[in-house]
């Protein structure tokens, strides 16, 4: 490529600026994936194809998974992975009014596909860490529970040994959302590994960007071959078995050949390009992130009297997806006064995801059941984050830390 475009999209990529000290999203992709995106563009090859498959490859070999199906996002990973397990073709297989234990506190996106597949999504209780409270989880499970699917949200990690214990002695299937959480470890494994099927987003704002994007993982022959074919409109394009098909019904034309329901979940090759680099930058954006939450820990250790801090559990590696903070109750402030501040401040925030989902108005439509969800009501009302991302400095740090200290000095006064 010549070096005068690679020094021209250089320099554009430097131009880059925020109207904020620390803004929710900022861009970790530069001239490598623009220019392999050009690549793709240039030559013509801009729908899912060889740099796709070469990035699938290369996530598996992270991930130490066997299989990855890259799609359009990591919703659609979500809504893929509850398809093939409530599809005809899989043993005990989930069936309308079965019931799959969620998380309260999550995306909305991890429980929606439940209730596509005609499924009844168990809302379960979150812990301080805002992961699915274990014991509460136990009360939950039911003859009619066939699946739990674990979030590690905002980067933290469930307790992956005591859900995998739970899933192997009720038989059920387990699939980890890990959109929010893509290079955190539970006892020295990837999140993601712990299950049938694990999802992942390359969304904008995640740990890596293919800027839409998502990816379905397992080491189950079977999933995976189902993963192919219903993520392009259920035909054997991408079938691991295309030959099998073609042999079994040879008066049908292979190239429009259906062997199953489908969608078009497909990704762009260009969002493969993209992920071809950022794959190999991950380890150093977590390392940064990493830096950065454990700096932020030791400023604000002295306002644990007044706010739920985050943490790495033992164990675990926490990627830091974002830093969530808690208001505890009977603290002199309100997490919007908090949440306002921070805003004037430059630093930009979020409530912590869709909060209790339970209260959201979209679930007036649609059978769900829950239990006691008194952490994810608190949390709704009285937890927000802001981002981290690999590249703040140093001065931008220092001056989030000065707005938290502005505001509790003002509470001095």
């Amino acid at each position: 490529m010549d070096e005068a475009l690679r020094n021209y999209i250089r320099a554009k990529c430097a131009e880059y600026r925020s109207d904020k000290l620390l803004p929710l999203v900022m861009p970790t992709f530069g001239e490598d994936e623009i220019l392999e995106a050009l690549d793709s563009m240039t030559s013509m090859q801009v729908t899912m194809g060889r740099k796709v498959r070469q990035f699938e490859q290369d996530f598996s070999d992270y991930l130490s998974s066997k299989y990855s199906t890259m799609v359009n996002s990591g919703s659609s990973a979500n809504l893929l992975a509850l398809s093939i397990l409530s599809n005809p073709l899989v043993k005990n297989r989930i069936r309308a009014g079965d019931e799959i234990i969620v998380p309260a506190v999550t995306w909305s996106t991890t429980i929606f596909p439940a209730i596509n597949i005609g499924a009844r999504a168990v809302l379960v209780d979150v812990d301080e860490d805002y992961l699915l409270d274990i014991e509460k989880m136990k009360e939950m499970i039911s003859e009619k529970t066939k699946a739990i699917m674990p979030v590690h949200l905002l980067g933290n990690v469930c307790d992956m040994g005591a859900i995998s214990d739970l899933a192997e002695d009720h038989k059920l299937f387990l699939v980890e959302d890990t959109c929010e959480a893509l290079g955190s470890e539970y006892g020295g494994k990837k999140a993601g590994t712990f299950s049938d099927i694990s999802t992942f987003s390359f969304y904008f704002s995640h740990h890596i960007t293919t800027i839409e994007g998502g990816m379905l993982c397992t080491s189950n022959f079977d999933c995976a071959e189902l993963s192919k074919i219903l993520r392009a409109h259920g035909y054997i394009r991408d079938s691991m078995k295309k030959q099998e098909y073609v042999d079994a019904n040879p008066d049908i034309d292979p190239r429009f050949m259906f062997v199953n329901t489908g969608y078009n979940l497909r990704p762009t090759d260009l969002a493969g390009a993209f992920g071809l680099h950022q794959l190999k930058k991950l380890e150093g954006f977590i390392s940064k992130r990493r830096e950065i939450a454990a700096k932020l820990l030791a400023a604000l250790k002295k306002y644990e009297s007044y706010l739920v801090l985050p943490r790495e559990k033992n164990g675990t590696r926490h990627s830091w997806f974002a830093f969530p903070l808690t208001v505890r109750e009977g603290s002199p402030f309100t997490c919007k006064q908090l949440m306002a501040h921070l805003e004037k401040n430059g630093i930009e925030t979020r409530p912590v995801v869709g909060g209790n989902l339970a209260e959201q108005p979209a679930f007036e439509h649609f059978d769900h059941k829950n239990g006691d969800l008194t952490n994810a009501r608190y949390i709704m009302r009285n937890a927000f984050y802001f981002g981290i991302h690999p590249n703040i400095d140093d001065n931008a740090i220092g001056q989030v830390c000065l707005a938290f200290e502005r505001f509790f000095s003002s509470l001095r006064k």
